[in-house]
């Protein structure tokens, strides 16, 4: 359900929500397994992960027979705050169905890429359900509060164009390309994409602990990569930082 591949020589990790049959929605099993998934990617040193889900579609949402399960909601927000916390980049490649959960997934993410023809919409109000309060708040972050009550109190649709439009999809195209994306963002400063995400975290999440914010800092301002990102730049050659 859950399948994990590096590439860019280990530096990126993809993670592929496939489940075709339901448009990849997700069951609390489906979570556990995206966040062990992720924390494997960490684990294992990436420095950049792609969420993609396969068949066409990123994600409808959440599986409708399970979706009041008791151990759904705790697994959901298992996955969704592993995903947005995870010291790397994570990216998410929206097409076809990105729906309810699917939409959370995005937010959860730090970027996001998308087909001119993706769809997302949180369709809570279609099910009688009410999103929680985090997601409320990436979601009005990431579109605006106009735009955000229109997802959630009109249960209105965005196209991956609109979104982009909007701000919301950073870039326009295909999963592929938000994996060589990824791939180039791993080539950065690793100290650097940490703390600058937990620096973005932090400036509407007051769960965030602003010593940790300053101690991210004080680490990338003291590493062996300032040293080596300074050398690159008077010897006019790419950086090879390793995270330190």
């Amino acid at each position: 359900m859950i399948r994990a591949e590096p590439t860019g020589g280990g530096s990126v990790v993809v993670v592929t929500l496939d489940r075709p049959e339901r448009r990849n929605a997700l069951d609390a099993q489906a979570c556990h397994d995206l966040a062990d998934a992720v924390g494997a990617a960490v684990a294992g040193g990436a420095r950049a992960l792609v969420l993609r889900g396969a068949g066409g579609h990123l994600c409808a949402g959440a599986d409708l027979a399970t979706v009041t399960d008791h151990d759904f909601a705790p697994a959901l927000r298992r996955a969704l705050d592993t995903v947005a916390e995870a010291p790397l980049v994570v990216v998410a490649a929206a097409e076809g169905a990105c729906m309810g959960a699917g939409v959370q997934l995005a937010v959860a993410a730090d970027l996001r890429v998308a087909t001119p023809t993706a769809r997302f919409a949180v369709p809570a109000g279609r099910l009688g359900i009410v999103v929680d309060h985090w997601t409320v708040r990436r979601v009005s972050r990431a579109v605006g509060p106009g735009q955000a009550a229109a997802l959630l109190l009109a249960a209105e649709e965005l196209t991956g164009e609109r979104a982009h439009a909007l701000g919301f999809v950073q870039r326009l195209g295909a999963p592929d390309d938000a994996v060589a994306w990824a791939e180039e963002i791993a080539t950065l400063a690793p100290l650097s994409a940490q703390g600058h995400k937990l620096a973005l975290r932090a400036v509407d999440d007051p769960a965030v602990d602003a010593g940790a914010v300053a101690a991210a800092h004080r680490a990338a301002w003291a590493s062996a990569d300032l040293v080596e990102g300074r050398a690159a730049r008077a010897e006019r050659r790419p950086p090879r930082f390793g995270g330190r």
